[in-house]
């Protein structure tokens, strides 16, 4: 008798040891874009030592992110493009902006650890393959100071569905009218020339390993990895650096619309970098109420206490403005 009762209390004491890790550990899926994944993962786990939620992330690129957010096989996607009404709606899909980066123009030319200015034109015609070497008029016309080096330019591009492909395409598309009409922009586009990285870890380590290599990555990667990053020519004609100050200057006039589609690439204002955009976290409506309140819970987190963490990691934070429309929006749900 004794033996039976000290079985069934084990028994009993395992049940509502593994019911209670059960009910506490909830678990959130997500996957898409890299260009935010250093954030995200800060974020993430920051928020689980807060609350206990666990917040999986992986970093397969945007395209993957809405394909697999789209499919319901994770709970959220994350990406650098934005949807369109018409494609929300079609889908079934709500998004959010969770914070806005640039985009740094990475290369590899030794003896020019920095100070490399790049107009925008020149940026567009280097991605269509007119030009071609390094030392070409145009760009020793615009640094007569630095020793340009008489290379091949190697031009590299992601190789995988893309919001930073979105962003940095939208802005030769706002720069180079043949570009627009012919190459045009989206997280995936037929390259004229060059060859191809998967993630932003891609991109870098292709042009950390190529002499003469030109790329572009989220500001976080280039900084992480050390690149070496030029200067651009704005709208403005002055030559900015990516930084917080520049991103926040060409996000400061971005107008709002419902479904929070945003474009600033190309920016008007001195101080304004042109490569430049929000990231996105996209649900399903109709997704599980338990875990979209989950969701939510996250969103108000992170706009709340996530915008130390953001700028430490060279991100920046979301405009008031725009988190109170988020905000507001998210109470609808």
């Amino acid at each position: 008798m004794k033996n039976i009762l000290i079985l069934t209390l084990t028994i009993t004491l395992t049940l509502v040891i593994a019911f209670g890790i059960t009910s506490a550990a909830e678990i959130i899926n997500g996957a898409g874009a890299s260009f935010p994944y250093p954030l995200y993962s800060k974020w993430f786990y920051s928020y689980e030592r807060s609350t206990g939620v666990k917040i999986n992330y992986q970093s397969i690129g945007s395209g993957g992110g809405i394909q697999q957010v789209r499919a319901g096989t994770v709970d959220f996607g994350a990406s650098d493009a934005p949807l369109q009404k018409e494609e929300l709606d079609k889908h079934g899909l709500i998004q959010f902006p969770m914070v806005s980066g640039a985009v740094a123009v990475i290369y590899n030319l030794p003896g020019i650890p920095t100070g490399l200015k790049l107009t925008s034109e020149v940026v567009a015609d280097i991605y269509h393959g007119k030009i071609t070497k390094w030392n070409d008029q145009r760009i020793k016309e615009i640094n007569p100071s630095l020793m340009i080096p008489d290379l091949p330019i190697i031009v590299v591009h992601r190789s995988d569905g893309s919001g930073t492909t979105n962003i940095f395409t939208w802005f030769l598309s706002d720069v180079s009218n043949e570009w627009k009409t012919k190459v045009g922009s989206g997280t995936s586009v037929k390259w004229p020339v060059g060859i191809g990285g998967k993630g932003n870890e891609g991109v870098a380590g292709l042009v950390r390993g190529i002499r003469g290599a030109i790329g572009y990555v989220e500001l976080a990667y280039a900084l992480q990895t050390k690149m070496t990053y030029a200067m651009l020519r704005n709208r403005d004609g002055i030559y900015v650096y990516p930084a917080i100050e520049t991103t926040q200057a060409a996000a400061a006039n971005a107008s709002i619309p419902p479904d929070f589609y945003v474009k600033f690439t190309y920016a008007k204002g001195k101080d304004s970098y042109p490569i430049a955009g929000f990231t996105y976290l996209i649900l399903r409506k109709n997704m599980d109420r338990s875990k979209l309140s989950t969701i939510i819970k996250f969103i108000e987190w992170a706009y709340k206490n996530g915008d130390i963490a953001a700028k430490e990691l060279h991100y920046v934070p979301i405009p008031e403005n725009v988190k109170t429309k988020v905000l507001t929006e998210l109470k609808k749900l």
